[in-house]
């Protein structure tokens, strides 16, 4: 304890030049900290946003079989007639045209809720009076398709029944294309819009709530009953099939099964249905994370290095400036071990202040980069983990004595006599 409080009472003794010295671990500390707390608000940001409720997870046909994969809780099944597609091979198989008595028998397998159909018109120009909004792109849906998707209608309604059934020329189109176009989700609604050589009423104005997760798609998209859709851009009634599976833990239980039993109803021979495997990419991108974050941190960790050098070089000041002291204290019994250790033990207190400080600076520079920063910047909010506080002090602590050997080394082999004498 007499080590401890003569190590304090120095660094005290010597408030701005100590302070001085901390410098470079407060600003090694922090900028470590700050770049792990991004570097996890990354990634459990992109985390979270693969395993909500409404992700969404490829099923694409395939004329090489391989194994089954899977992915997060909505299964996305894509296919065509594979008539713009080259046959050069003996071996290709067209992918079959997908079936709504298909999707309705995957309701079947166990740990599959529902389901939704959708076809995919081309991106296009919507006008009104004389606005315009380019690269809109037109998705057509089936019934079923908001008990699915929990789109939030901010105006209007849904399509209904009878939309379907009159292949009426209505659509809801989503909050970005209505303020581009109209100037608000109310003023949207039952305004006629043009879109190539016709003209469509605006039923209801929507909002995805993973938008913001999502791809920008130009000025915004559309809905449209995917019989309209097939009727008047000459396409598919079906060209992707959503599964939905609530329960996470069973989705590549569940997806296996799905595959399977839409490549037994399609009747395909030389290819299958498989799931793009969202488990791996995500794995991916945290590799890719990881390796960025520590990649960084290693160089914001060289002020650190910086940080001890100056260590050292105040310590070994210090044992310049208390030689008399040294000298007085063996003089009086005390061992080489005992000065090693107080000059060691005030080496290690002075980094570790400075590695609290700089652990306190990290926690602000976070609160603010939170409250300022739009989360989707990052992918997440800043998280400093547990693991990462303790390291960052456990490693400004082992800087200290690390850097705090060789001045703690000079002052121990002193000789009493000569440190007594010295001016």
């Amino acid at each position: 304890m007499q080590n401890w409080r003569f190590a304090i009472s120095s660094i005290m003794g010597h408030k701005m030049r100590s302070f001085l010295t901390m410098i470079g671990i407060i600003i090694g500390v922090a900028s470590v900290v700050v770049i792990m707390a991004l570097g996890n608000g990354m990634q459990q940001g992109v985390t979270k946003s693969f395993t909500k409720d409404q992700q969404y997870v490829q099923l694409n046909y395939s004329n090489t079989k391989s194994n089954y994969v899977a992915g997060m809780n909505i299964l996305d099944v894509q296919a065509g007639n594979g008539e713009d597609q080259a046959v050069d091979n003996e071996d290709y198989e067209a992918p079959p045209i997908l079936q709504e008595a298909w999707a309705k028998e995957l309701l079947k397998i166990d740990g599959v809720k529902g389901y939704y159909t959708t076809n995919g018109g081309p991106s296009a120009t919507f006008s009104y009076s004389n606005k315009k909004a380019d690269g809109v792109f037109i998705t057509g849906v089936s019934q079923t398709f908001f008990e699915i998707r929990k789109y939030e209608i901010l105006a209007g309604r849904t399509l209904l029944p009878i939309d379907y059934q009159r292949f009426s020329n209505v659509m809801m189109i989503d909050e970005a294309l209505a303020g581009k176009l109209f100037g608000g989700s109310t003023e949207a609604l039952n305004k006629v819009v043009s879109v190539g050589e016709s003209n469509y009423r605006v039923i209801g104005v929507y909002k995805d709530p993973n938008a913001g997760q999502s791809m920008s798609m130009g000025s915004g998209s559309a809905l449209m009953a995917n019989t309209q859709v097939a009727s008047e851009f000459h396409s598919e009634e079906i060209s992707t099939v959503y599964v939905y599976v609530p329960e996470v833990s069973r989705i590549n239980e569940v997806g296996i099964e799905a595959a399977k039993k839409l490549t037994q109803l399609s009747g395909a021979r030389k290819g299958e249905y498989q799931i793009l495997n969202m488990d791996s990419i995500l794995e991916q991108y945290k590799q890719i994370t990881g390796t960025m974050t520590g990649v960084i941190g290693a160089i914001a960790g060289i002020s650190l290095f910086v940080g001890g050098i100056g260590v050292m070089n105040i310590m070994l000041v210090s044992v310049t400036e208390r030689t008399r002291e040294i000298g007085l204290r063996k003089a009086l019994g005390a061992t080489r071990g005992n000065i090693l250790t107080q000059f060691l033990i005030e080496s290690m207190v002075l980094t570790l202040i400075g590695g609290l400080l700089g652990l306190g600076l990290a926690y602000g520079i976070n609160s603010l980069i939170a409250a300022v920063v739009p989360e989707n910047v990052f992918g997440g909010p800043p998280i400093v983990s547990t693991t990462a506080a303790i390291g960052s002090l456990v490693f400004s602590a082992m800087v200290g004595v690390v850097f705090g050997i060789l001045p703690a080394n000079k002052a121990s082999k002193l000789d009493p006599i000569e440190a007594l004498r010295y001016e």
